[in-house]
């Protein structure tokens, strides 16, 4: 078999973890299996990196810090390289550029175009161990670029998926993927299994476990990922293609997010090309839009909330009052005290009643329903912020609950 391992932050936090890690691959490498391993900077050094790049400049360059950041996984790599070798394993590192992880020039969050694999397949096939850093490619430039928060999981994946690798293994630092996060609802429990689409929608709403854009290489390139903890051996969360049985279960997940503002336009003409000149301006400073609700026309006017990211609400803010006089609008309400909460499962596709079990379980707790978005396998609401921890729990207990 071909695995391709990933490890994180704290799973290489310090010199005592990265043997641990350097003993797991080996024992991977022992059991005939050839061995990529794809690796994060240690924890907390990518933050170190940028506060020092902070103290250049309120608003450092975005390629320089790009140079800076990647710099963090280059010691990591070789750190688990040189105590492979120490143990008496073929090993070696590889930067981003090294491999030639091609990427566009979006520095901070590029996106992979295109992985040499002929270096990497060779030294494979001669029994080496090649050790790879997480987070970073090149540009046509020669410019080195990163990938974003999250990163070293899209790396990982797309190396699996360009060397057709039989299974790739995320080790983080917890055992798996849960029905919501443990730290909020105790009765959560670890799942054996997820699709894909499950999983992009949980990566989406704000389930931490695995960065979306790797979901969606596995998606694509229907890449076996075992979500795993690198502090045990147990088995964790397979992430795989869909089969029939898995809509026998209504509601897989119920996830948060914090990190959602919200913006009301009032009394807004309503007339044609209203969202075009609303959205269009927000889209050019590339602000992501998720939840948008118009409510019904009265006396030709209408209001109209959305949400955005809070680290973009500001911008969105300005964007929204500088065209105001051209929108004709009255006012606009602007909040940051609001959270979303979603549940998600392929089963919602056959089983009726689930959006009115959904919010019959948030009424019984007198949590108010601002905002409702829908796909064909998640409903979201936007809710108070305060009521978040309780609406997981209390919709973890209506659909996943022992009798649920």
């Amino acid at each position: 078999m071909v695995v391709v391992q990933k490890y994180g932050g704290t799973s290489v936090g310090s010199i005592e973890r990265i043997k641990e890690v350097a003993k797991r691959v080996a024992a991977t490498r022992d059991a005939g299996h050839q061995v990529a391993v794809v690796v994060s900077a240690m924890s907390g050094e990518t933050n170190r990196l940028l506060a020092l790049a902070k103290q250049i400049s309120p608003h450092p360059d975005e390629r320089e810090c790009d140079v800076l950041v990647s710099t963090g996984e280059q010691v990591s790599v070789a750190l688990l390289a040189m105590a492979l070798k120490y143990m008496g394993y073929p090993a070696f590192s590889l930067l981003g550029h090294q491999v030639q992880i091609a990427t566009d020039s979006a520095f901070g969050r590029a996106r992979i175009k295109h992985i040499e694999t002929e270096r990497l397949l060779s030294a494979l096939q001669k029994g080496h161990i090649v050790v790879i850093a997480g987070f970073q490619g090149v540009d046509a430039e020669d410019n080195i670029t990163t990938l974003g928060r999250g990163g070293s999981d899209t790396t990982a994946v797309a190396i699996a998926a360009a060397i057709k690798a039989d299974v790739c293994e995320i080790y983080t630092d917890v055992d798996g993927v849960y029905s919501a996060d443990p730290r909020i609802c105790p009765q959560a429990r670890k799942l054996q299994r997820i699709s894909y689409d499950e999983m992009l929608e949980l990566a989406s709403l704000g389930a931490k476990v695995l960065q979306i854009r790797s979901v969606e290489f596995a998606k694509r390139y229907q890449v076996p990922v075992h979500v795993r903890s690198s502090f045990c051996h147990d088995e964790g969360t397979w992430l795989v293609q869909e089969d029939p049985s898995m809509e026998d279960v209504v509601v897989s997940g119920v996830t948060s997010d914090l990190d959602q503002a919200k913006i009301t336009i009032q009394r807004v003409p309503d007339r044609p090309g209203l969202a075009a000149k609303l959205f269009t301006p927000i889209a050019e400073d590339n602000i992501v839009v998720d939840m948008i609700i118009q409510n019904a026309s009265e006396d030709g006017s209408t209001d109209l909330t959305f949400t955005v990211p809070k680290g973009d609400a500001q911008r969105a803010l300005a964007r929204v009052q500088a065209i105001m006089p051209e929108l004709g609008a009255r006012g606009v309400t602007f909040a940051t005290d609001v959270a979303k909460v979603s549940i998600v499962g392929l089963g919602m596709r056959s089983h009726a009643g689930v959006a009115a079990r959904m919010f019959q379980a948030l009424a019984k707790e007198g949590i108010n329903i601002q905002m409702i978005s829908t796909s064909e396998i998640k409903i979201s609401v936007v809710i108070d912020a305060k009521y978040t921890e309780l609406a997981v729990r209390v919709l973890h207990d209506a659909f996943l609950g022992q009798t649920g």
